[in-house]
């Protein structure tokens, strides 16, 4: 059985391609029931994020992208022309290197980011609980876990922050020793203000408030994460309860002014605030620097930061793709082995059955009053010819017609030494 993945990604398509081919979780079950009906497939599974959408498919034909083409425009309601030149197909050992890849990280927009192994884990269970994982694609999906996993330990591909939002919070944690102390403001509700948010909660921030000119905007995104929302009009009011500020708008100018932080740094006693602006242009006035226990960074002196880690970071991708290539090199002899399976069983088979036929006649043998002795001379010759007879014949016919070639996989099979 061959194996192939058909997807997209960041990389070949826009976000107006990609949002409208991804399945929400809602609708995976069906999807994958729709694709274990097509007849060339035999097993599936769909990855489905918001960078990618890849389906994993074992089938009986060498290319049966074509049929899956077909089945994802019916399904997503497109035209073929309108998704398929961002398409890319891998087959067999290219597919195995792509999914050990993306599970480590090395084919995400951010280099080593770690969420997308929890993503694939997602896929693999949700298509065992829709029954469309056969033999091939579960063992590689758990290759592929095993992969990721030798490439995070062995590697340092996720060890350094390589988002301005991550490096941001990792900051944080190296001003405040326990965040789950904390009160953060977030201002904006976009994607780096989400990411932060993320990063946030995932180190058990105490307080999260997110602010932002588009109230129900500040409240969907706070609710994702346990926090609340407020208007910017309010953020004065709040303002000194935050231990730590980011800001990312498209505010024009900017949103916080050396004022109001110093009105806030006085209403805590001098508690020290950090900031951080990754706004272009800034969202906290330049001057904020100037006041006391204020620590405020800007993007660009995180930006170094960020650049000095992803080099790190492409180091460490050049020793995972060593490990990869070493992973799929141990799952295509697994894939290969396979082809020796049915063989192996049907052998085994046909020796057991010799096997019984001879036992037959032996015990027949101590039941018409032979001696133990005479019975058990019986079953050995009678096995020993029957297990023989045919190879003997076999072997013979190669030798009338000169096929030296099976004559050496005899010796070889048999483990025959010359002279024997």
């Amino acid at each position: 059985m061959g194996i192939l993945t058909l997807g997209l990604n960041h990389n070949t398509a826009p976000v107006s391609i990609r949002e409208r081919l991804a399945f929400p979780a809602e609708r995976l079950h069906h999807a994958l029931q729709g694709l274990i009906q097509l007849p060339e497939v035999r097993e599936v599974a769909i990855l489905s994020t918001c960078n990618r959408t890849e389906v994993y498919c074992g089938a009986e034909t060498p290319t049966p992208h074509e049929t899956l083409i077909d089945w994802i425009a019916h399904e997503q309601r497109l035209r073929r022309e309108d998704f398929q030149p961002f398409l890319y197909t891998h087959r067999g050992a290219d597919t195995i290197r792509h999914m050990f890849r993306v599970a480590s990280g090395l084919d995400s927009m951010i280099l080593g980011e770690p969420q997308i192994l929890g993503q694939m884990k997602t896929a693999y269970q949700s298509a065992a609980e829709a029954g469309t994982l056969g033999k091939t694609l579960g063992k590689l999906f758990q290759h592929t876990f095993t992969a990721a996993k030798k490439v995070r330990t062995d590697t340092a591909i996720g060890s350094s922050p390589v988002s301005v939002a991550f490096a941001a919070v990792r900051l944080a944690q190296r001003i405040f020793d326990d965040l789950s102390r904390q009160t953060a403001i977030l201002i904006g509700a976009g994607e780096t203000i989400e990411l932060t948010a993320r990063h946030l909660a995932e180190n058990k921030i105490g307080e999260l408030i997110i602010a932002n000119r588009t109230y129900d905007k500040a409240h969907a995104l706070a609710q994702q994460f346990n926090g609340f929302a407020i208007s910017l009009s309010e953020l004065p009011k709040h303002l000194a309860r935050a231990d730590i500020v980011v800001a990312s708008t498209a505010s024009p100018l900017p949103i916080l002014g050396k004022g109001s932080v110093e009105s806030a740094i006085k209403a805590r006693k001098h508690k020290p605030m950090f900031m951080v602006d990754l706004a272009v242009p800034r969202d906290i006035e330049p001057e904020v620097e100037q006041l006391r226990d204020v620590y405020l960074y800007t993007v660009d002196d995180l930006r170094n930061t960020v650049e000095e880690n992803l080099r790190s970071r492409q180091e460490a991708a050049l020793q995972a793709e060593e490990i990869i290539d070493t992973e799929v090199d141990h799952f295509l002899a697994w894939l290969k082995a396979q082809g020796a399976i049915t063989t192996i069983q049907d052998f085994r088979k046909q020796a057991e059955t010799l096997r019984d036929e001879a036992l037959a006649k032996a015990l027949q043998a101590l039941k018409s009053g032979r001696p133990p002795e005479q019975a058990l001379e019986l079953l050995a010759h009678l096995l020993t010819n029957k297990l023989t007879h045919t190879p003997s014949i076999q072997l013979k016919q190669a030798g009338i017609y000169e096929r030296h070639d099976l004559i050496a996989a005899a010796r070889e099979i048999f483990q025959l030494k010359d002279g024997t």
